[in-house]
């Protein structure tokens, strides 16, 4: 089985999130959506809520599957036997990141890591732009899934 991993924080997840999902699932047999639990870092929604969103968005896709993880990335991948580590690329500065990660996972175990261009219509949408339009009462439904509703 080809199982990658696609890790994150997913504060929450966006329209780019569920497009490298529904794009990663035609690659690999099972794609785990793994939210990655940082005691250090501030988050708009609970672990619970990020968690739900992403199950309801994937409800009826049986390839996906999501999950909550402490610790390095590449632990996680060896603790549930994925080979591959999934990850979106939205500008030149997304991929200098994560070139230097990759390296890194690869020098430090055999997970290889995948990239994926993010479409055009997605590409400026980030997490943390998400969040800033919901501070601001925007209209934040045009960025994410119909699953991330807020009521305020």
């Amino acid at each position: 089985m080809k199982r990658a991993i696609f890790p994150g924080s997913f504060d929450p997840i966006t329209n780019g999130h569920h497009d490298i999902i529904l794009r990663g699932i035609k690659l690999f047999d099972e794609v785990v959506v793994a939210i990655g639990i940082n005691a250090e870092k501030k988050y708009m929604f609970s672990l619970e809520e990020r968690k739900a969103f992403i199950e309801e968005t994937f409800k009826d896709e049986p390839k996906v599957k999501v999950v909550t993880y402490k610790g390095l990335t590449i632990d996680f991948c060896k603790e549930i036997d994925a080979q591959f580590i999934l990850r979106g690329l939205r500008n030149p500065a997304d991929f200098e990141f994560e070139k230097a990660i990759a390296h890194t996972n690869r020098k430090l175990s055999k997970i290889e890591t995948v990239f994926l261009l993010t479409a055009a219509k997605t590409s400026f949408i980030s997490s943390s732009i998400v969040r800033d339009v919901l501070r601001n009462d925007g209209d934040y439904t045009v960025l994410v899934p119909n699953s991330v509703r807020i009521n305020k």
